[in-house]
């Protein structure tokens, strides 16, 4: 598998890391307003500078007039820390070092990760002797930029590359043990599974919900290989209200599942699928990790549940009907060895290469048999397309027109129907043709 290098951005609210990381990425895409903590959640973007691609995760999320401040701080920096290869890190050159900036600081230390020190909002002579001031946090030179302007940001960019660690080659996560996060709302029976998988008790199991806290990696032999499995705490319903150690336990959630690379997702079978389970399931899909779908407390559902529970599966999993399916009971470990197989066929899935000449001719016979309807007179068409990337398999298809997300639905859902892809997601980019006036 093949992982570009991450750099997350962090800072106080306002600091303008948003900015930055347009000016970073080379466009608009990051959402950027005055008003403090318009970045809610770590969105991840792809940035290439002087021939090399790395990831760029702007975090947010620090409401200022929230409760327990400092610990949502301090766990969406640690997160980021803890996921990222190295750290950006925004202060307000015009303002200087904050008791919040202090706070962080140490954390960035304690981490041993390489940190860029970027003062923004340098936009004069002036401004830059005050940047100067911000070798004081002890983290190394200050790059005085404007992130409005692009003032210092080649110097900036240079410094973060530097940090950064080459992309490692295709095979370097082969051979080691693969990394799968147990993941579901709490109470559903995540430690309860892990423990069964070890065989032997290993995380604190209790009916009461959010017993575990931290994600706590275990390695399990399982069909004679070993596994890394990742148990982390339920994701809870509204991150942004629960209390500052829910908080914390949620964000640590996510970066599990931003570090696992197959996630079995665990839903209460006994219970009805729940709009908190949806969500879950859409945060690994959007992160591009394998998934298995375990049904567990399965002792418990009777044929009455059992008609109900398909009819919400066709109803609410519409959006995922290529995740394999394992019914168990954590309890008593019926089925648990079931998982091994699934797990196996969601990374084959996950990890599958088509050849550019077989996709093309797969997209030749797609578009020949159901070509794209025509709007307004014109007609979108599919002039090539390649495999960018596994670990999601990630397409790039070069168009004369933009297409419809009808049509590329369709697309994904005939190249599982051609390929497989069973237990993975699949991301469609396309690109489409600048017009010319002449032909």
């Amino acid at each position: 598998m093949s992982t570009q290098p991450v750099l997350a951005v962090i800072g106080r609210p306002n600091v303008g890391k948003s900015t930055l990381v347009n000016r970073i990425i080379g466009r608009r895409e990051a959402v950027v307003e005055d008003t403090p903590g318009v970045t809610r959640d770590r969105v991840p973007y792809d940035a290439v500078w002087n021939g090399r691609a790395f990831t760029v995760v702007d975090t947010g999320g620090w409401d200022p007039d929230a409760k327990g401040m400092a610990e949502r701080i301090a766990a969406q920096a640690e997160v980021a820390v803890a996921a990222a290869d190295a750290i950006l890190f925004v202060v307000d050159a015009t303002v200087g070092a904050t008791d919040v900036d202090d706070r962080v600081v140490k954390l960035l230390r304690a981490s041993g990760k390489p940190v860029v020190l970027a003062a923004n909002k340098v936009d004069d002579q002036k401004t830059e002797l005050e940047a100067a001031a911000l070798w004081n946090l002890g983290l190394g030179e200050p790059y005085p930029v404007s992130a409005l302007h692009g003032r210092g940001s080649g110097d900036l960019l240079d410094a973060i590359l530097a940090a950064l660690p080459e992309a490692p080659p295709e095979s370097e996560d082969h051979g080691g043990p693969r990394r799968v996060a147990i993941v579901g709302k709490p109470n559903v029976g995540k430690s309860s599974l892990l423990n069964k998988l070890a065989g032997e008790e290993r995380v604190v199991v209790d009916n009461a919900s959010g017993t575990t806290v931290d994600p706590v990696d275990e390695l399990v032999e399982l069909g004679g290989r070993l596994w890394t499995f990742i148990d982390t705490a339920g994701i809870r319903k509204r991150v942004r209200e629960a209390s500052g150690h829910e908080y914390y336990a949620s964000l640590r959630t996510s970066a599990a599942i931003e570090r696992a690379e197959v996630a079995v997702m665990v839903i209460d079978a006994s219970e009805s699928i729940t709009e908190q389970d949806l969500r879950i399931l859409n945060t690994i899909e959007e992160t591009g990790r394998a998934v298995v779908l375990a049904f567990n407390k399965w002792d418990l559902v009777d044929d009455e549940r059992r008609y109900y529970l398909e009819r919400e599966i066709e109803r609410d999993l519409v959006q995922i009907p290529w995740a394999p399916r394992v019914n168990v009971a954590a309890r008593t470990g019926w089925h648990v060895d079931r998982l091994v197989r699934a797990l196996d066929t969601a990374l084959e899935g996950w990890e599958t290469r088509v050849s550019t000449g077989a996709l093309n001719s797969f997209l030749g016979r797609l578009v020949a048999e159901h070509p794209h309807p025509v709007r307004g007179g014109k007609q979108p068409k599919i002039l090539f397309g390649t495999q960018a990337s596994t670990a999601p398999p990630t397409f790039i298809l070069f168009t004369s027109g933009k297409l419809e997300a009808g049509y590329l639905r369709f697309i994904e859902r005939r190249l599982r129907e051609e390929f497989g892809f069973v237990g993975s997601p699949i991301h469609l980019q396309q690109r489409p043709r600048k017009r010319r006036e002449c032909r």
